[in-house]
């Protein structure tokens, strides 16, 4: 599989970048973002569900752990902020396996808080700030 990579400059390029990701990888519904904290992996979530035909307000779901969109035409989105758990047992209480293996997307901040549930098609993306300029890596 060929390495995706964006270089973001500005917050209006994230579109760009969400609809190249989406194209370029259009089986992958489980996707994790790796991340420091103010990276923005929730704002280039929120473009690709943007992308997806998600009218729903999305935001961390860093208090409930996981937030569901709903995508034009019924289809559904899990967007999961693991930042605060302490071990992984905690994303089994969620149901998560369930989650990731319905076929629907699953986006997941925080992955390597449950690096070990991830699926082995998890398309992980990761995120780095140089300067103000964000790279996107995948």
């Amino acid at each position: 599989m060929e390495a995706l990579e964006y270089r973001v400059e500005r917050i209006e390029d994230l579109d760009g970048a969400a609809g190249h990701l989406l194209s370029a990888r259009p089986n992958s519904r489980v996707m994790a973002f790796y991340g420091a904290m103010g990276v923005g992996k929730t704002t280039f979530i929120k473009a690709i569900c943007d992308r997806l035909g998600v009218s729903d307000r999305v935001s961390s779901p860093s208090f409930p752990i996981v937030n569901q969109y709903v995508m034009e035409g019924g289809g559904q989105v899990f967007h999961f902020d693991f930042y605060r758990i302490k071990k992984p047992d905690e994303a089994f209480d969620l149901g998560f396996e369930e989650y990731i293996y319905s076929g629907h997307y699953c986006f997941i901040e925080w992955p390597e808080k449950v690096e070990e549930l991830l699926p082995g098609d998890c398309l992980k993306v990761h995120m780095e700030d140089r300067e103000g300029i964000r790279l996107i890596s995948s």
